[in-house]
């Protein structure tokens, strides 16, 4: 190509937009989540979905119905992440609680997600692994059937609403326009010294245990409801099976 520039009287050749990227269900639900991960989950809508891909609503509906098909996509997008692995009938409790953890920084890391969560039952390939793997894990454990099933209703209600409370205070930092971890001891610093001038006659075991009641975070007291949750149905497997181990 030439070097030499065009006369300045003629027409320059207009720059052409980058193709556009072919819709796929895969494409829609990560504009999804990007949109989501930024503005929350009342900000989703196939409307929005479609400004982020750039195109029309309508078109979105060639790869997902609508948005609670959407937002089942999304939570077994996050389900992804989770790993579980094969079972080992010795160590079933401390394998459930491995992957528990792994569920809990997932949503942690989507916390939008988490409500999402609490009204969608497993049914894409992601979740229905994680709930495949973690029901062979308690069976092979000696954990009873219907148990089992229970405990994992339970265990997945117990993470998803532990997630959603943090992604509710991370709502309240963003509107106050400050980052979570200055909101919380903000507001941390405020309730004690809020309770701290409650009438000591009226609430003698609140200021009495203050200090018990206000210490520990967010992953502290998730990892003591966790281990109530396991301990519990580890006290009602049969004799035999193992409890909660050590560390």
């Amino acid at each position: 190509m030439s070097d030499q520039p065009a006369p300045p009287w003629r027409t320059r050749a207009r720059s052409r937009p980058a193709p556009r990227q072919p819709l796929s269900q895969q494409a829609v639900v990560d504009a999804a989540l990007a949109l989501v991960n930024r503005e929350g989950l009342g900000a989703l809508s196939m409307r929005r979905v479609a400004q982020e891909l750039g195109t029309g609503p309508a078109s979105l509906y060639a790869h997902v119905s609508g948005k609670e098909e959407l937002l089942e996509l999304l939570v077994d997008r996050a389900s992804a992440d989770i790993v579980v692995p094969a079972p080992d009938p010795t160590r079933w409790a401390e394998q459930i609680r491995e992957v528990a953890w792994a569920a809990y920084r997932v949503y942690a890391t989507h916390t939008n997600l988490a409500l999402a969560s609490l009204a969608t039952i497993p049914t894409g390939p992601n979740a229905l692994r994680v709930t495949e793997g973690m029901l062979e894990i308690l069976l092979a454990g000696g954990v009873p059937p219907q148990r089992a099933a229970w405990f994992l209703d339970r265990l997945f209600l117990y993470i998803a609403g532990d997630a959603y409370e943090g992604a509710l205070y991370a709502e309240k930092a963003r509107a106050a326009g400050q980052d979570p971890k200055t909101w919380w001891a903000n507001l941390h610093r405020q309730l004690r010294a809020y309770y701290q001038g409650l009438p000591a006659s009226t609430y003698p075991r609140i200021l009495g245990h203050l200090d018990e009641l206000m210490e520990g975070g967010g992953d502290e007291r998730f990892g003591f409801g966790l281990d109530l949750l396991i301990d519990g149905l580890a006290a009602k497997a049969p004799a035999g099976s193992e409890g909660r181990p050590a560390g």
